[in-house]
């Protein structure tokens, strides 16, 4: 990722401020995690001679997250999501540094527009957590970094085109913003009639748990019309008490629930751990909603999933699970005008 977002937006002080300080303290170095997950002594050497602790998307991950990874196991599904690999360096045919074209759609500084009823704020570049395959690792977020006068323009774009119903605050992830912030954004927003939905993209319930606090449900119960937050969640693993409360806590602000996941080689590819991450979710009243085909994000090459194997395993997925826990297979394609189903076109 380029640059951390501002200490005002990311760490200003506020009521509730735990989560900051374990915010600010997920940068590790890449020696101390391996030493602290107790893997084998070979594999840490190896890791640090491949000197994968300086990559230009460096290690985050925070230690709520780290807990759940398996002390000793190399191959844990968590720990793959987070650990640099010299992977990330191999050339890939079809893999790019935008990998949707975004930069296309991104009329002005923070606010992507690719679909017609709805437009992506980019409130901030910083994540609690850097995800491997993350395909806004090369995201320019530089020039989408605005203050309170850019945010001036961007309101005025969404003002402007009342064919929009929706406002999808992402990022980076928007939760690490602070809740001033965000409440400034909101109320910035509540004030555009036909905008009838604020939609929230965010893995820090999920990574960062303490996050959602009696503060951010304060900001988050202001907004007057529906309220969707889409979590980001891959493996059964990573849900524990901490996030099943911070799930109750954001459905007593009125919040939706949903869940969006990336089929991962290694990590989730088959229909026993998805369908037992389906459970798990519906169990803390968070609905399974996409699974999706891997972006082809330069670096992320080795995660990726072949068509036909990806409906086979959905395939397997719908005899496992009742219809409603079923996520839809979706991919997003440049210039298409949403996301689409994957369907068998041999």
């Amino acid at each position: 990722m380029n640059s951390i977002a501002s200490d005002t937006m990311v760490n200003g002080s506020e009521q509730g401020g735990e989560w900051q300080q374990q915010l600010a303290q997920s940068r590790w170095e890449l020696g101390d995690l391996l030493r602290y997950l107790r893997l084998p002594k070979a594999f840490i050497e190896r890791q640090l001679a491949a000197n994968l602790g300086s990559v230009d998307f460096p290690l985050r991950v925070t230690q709520s997250f780290a807990d759940r990874i398996e002390k000793g196991n190399t191959a844990d599904p968590l720990l793959r999501q987070i650990l640099p690999s010299a992977r990330e360096l191999e050339f890939a045919p079809g893999f790019s540094d935008d990998p949707l074209q975004e930069k296309e759609s991104n009329p002005c500084p923070g606010l992507i527009h690719k679909y017609r009823s709805r437009v992506l704020l980019t409130v901030t570049n910083s994540c609690a957590v850097h995800c491997r395959y993350c395909f806004r690792q090369h995201f320019p977020y530089d020039e989408n970094n605005p203050g309170k006068n850019q945010w001036r323009e961007a309101f005025d774009y969404i003002a402007q085109k009342p064919e929009l119903n929706e406002v999808i605050l992402s990022g980076g992830d928007p939760l690490a913003a602070n809740d001033q912030y965000l409440q400034w954004l909101i109320n910035s927003l509540s004030g555009i009639d036909h905008i009838q939905r604020l939609r929230i993209h965010t893995r820090l319930p999920v990574v960062l748990p303490a996050r959602v606090n009696e503060s951010l449900i304060t900001v988050l119960a202001q907004w007057p019309r529906q309220k969707v937050i889409v979590l980001h969640c891959n493996h059964p693993n990573e849900i524990d008490a901490q996030v099943a409360n911070a799930a109750t806590m954001l459905r007593s602000a009125g919040v939706t629930l949903l869940n969006q996941s990336v089929l991962l080689a290694g990590i989730n590819d088959d229909a026993a751990t998805l369908a037992q991450l389906s459970e798990r979710l519906f169990a803390i009243d968070v609905m399974p909603y996409y699974l999706h085909i891997l972006d082809r994000v330069k670096g992320a090459a080795h995660f990726e999933v072949n068509r036909a194997e990806a409906l086979a395993i959905h395939e397997q997925l719908k005899l496992r699970l009742a219809g409603f826990l079923v996520p839809r297979l979706v991919e997003e394609l440049p210039g298409m005008g949403s996301k689409r189903d994957v369907v068998d076109i041999s």
